[in-house]
């Protein structure tokens, strides 16, 4: 009897000791995969407070909340079934469905470069600041929730296929985590983005010279937080989106961009430097195919309309 019992509690000890070396797996594969959609994620992250422009300050953080609520149903309620779904019947279409995301990263950053030099952006918000309060809100919540349904999905797609080789349980759980990690962490973020200037008025009313300096400081810099955000966010789609092409076409089976550009970071010396080169040759593939794709489509709707 005790020795019956010594074996199970052994079959116990082994057993927990490999339900905690999976939860391991788990975090470092969830980890793995969160930050090669770190690009993607950059981009969400400053995209999403344009959404709020032009609207009350006393709406700005039910607005980011709404987002944020569509982001999870996004992530949890569509594309994580549909990823499982991918995995199981057509792990071979991975990598192009990837692609095609990439593409599309490549293309809305390059025509956020296009509109930069044309003027039409500011055209864009001019004409989004006039209209019912209401139904502007309505507006701007159901196009960032479909802005981010893209992300989303890229984000997604990038964690499948660092995980594809795991079981279909581990691929799901691994897919939650980054999901809801990246929503809580995104849009935690877009909250402070979006009120510090709110919060450096307050510490500007303070008594302390020294708050109301930070106060006035943070007024000052946020306009240019901003500007700089959105310039980060549409250089992370043009370089992600590239660099996602370049290795899918490398998985398809056409080695040589990758390889040269690999062989340049190689010449850079490596470390922080290569990987400066690597991102930059995957900016130039993606600028030139957003670019390329930019155009084909500018001439589709100009014959069309």
């Amino acid at each position: 009897m005790p020795s019956g019992l010594a074996a199970l509690l052994d079959d116990v000890a082994a057993i927990t000791k490999l339900a905690a070396a999976s939860l391991d797996d788990v975090g470092a594969a969830a980890g793995k995969a969160g930050t090669k959609a770190a690009g993607v994620v950059i981009d969400d992250t400053a995209v999403t407070p344009r959404y709020v422009t032009g609207l009350s300050p006393q709406r700005e953080l039910p607005i980011i909340w709404k987002i944020a609520r569509g982001s999870l149903f996004n992530k949890l309620v569509i594309l994580l079934p549909a990823a499982l779904l991918l995995s199981w019947l057509a792990p071979w279409a991975i990598t192009p469905l990837l692609m095609l995301g990439g593409a599309f990263l490549c293309f809305e950053g390059a025509e956020k470069v296009i509109e930069a030099f044309g003027g039409h952006d500011a055209e864009l918000h001019e004409a989004e600041a006039v209209g019912d309060p209401a139904h502007l809100e309505a507006d701007k919540v159901s196009g960032a929730i479909r802005t981010d349904l893209i992300l989303s999905a890229e984000i997604m797609a990038i964690a499948l296929a660092d995980v594809s080789a795991k079981p279909v349980w581990e691929q799901g759980v691994v897919l939650a985590i980054v999901g809801i990690a990246i929503t809580i962490g995104v849009y935690g973020v877009v909250a402070l983005i979006v009120k510090m200037d709110d919060i450096g008025l307050h510490l500007a009313e303070r008594r302390l010279s020294f708050t109301r300096a930070v106060g006035r400081g943070l007024v000052k810099g946020m306009p240019i937080v901003m500007s700089a955000l959105s310039t980060i966010g549409t250089a992370a789609m043009i370089w992600v989106g590239g660099g996602i092409l370049v290795h899918g076409a490398n998985q398809l089976g056409w080695h040589a961009p990758e390889e040269v550009i690999h062989h340049w970071a190689e010449a850079a010396g490596g470390g922080l430097l290569g990987w400066v080169v690597t991102a930059l040759a995957s900016g130039v593939v993606g600028l030139a195919v957003g670019a390329v794709i930019a155009v084909v489509i500018g001439k589709f709707f100009h014959k069309k309309h």
